[in-house]
């Protein structure tokens, strides 16, 4: 059977496209929703998560000055805000580059 109007047409998409389900039980076409964290929470929690280590760091430091902390506990404390502060240096500049590389795009 030929289709021979435009709106025949449109409705005979929309009901192939009703009666087409995949092993989901969802329609085929249909974007799942992601229900996973946003973007903008996983960058908070990454700051969040730096600044924590930043703090750990100058506790364990102040606690040395008062003998409460051993060589072992300053040096990885340190060592663990050192390497997020390398890692934040990294991400940042490559934030930077990837917004200098979008600004230099012709339009």
């Amino acid at each position: 059977m030929a289709v021979t109007n435009l709106s025949s047409a449109a409705e005979a998409y929309t009901k192939a496209l009703g009666n087409a389900v995949d092993a989901k039980g969802t329609a085929v076409g249909v974007d799942e929703v992601n229900t996973g964290p946003s973007f903008s929470e996983l960058v908070k929690e990454a700051g969040k998560s730096a600044v924590d280590d930043g703090l750990n760091s100058e506790t364990v430091t102040l606690q040395s000055l008062t003998g409460d902390a051993g060589l072992a506990e300053i040096v990885t404390a340190v060592s663990s805000a050192e390497i997020t502060l390398e890692t934040v240096v990294s991400v940042r500049d490559r934030v930077i580059q990837a917004y200098q590389d979008i600004i230099k795009m012709p339009i």
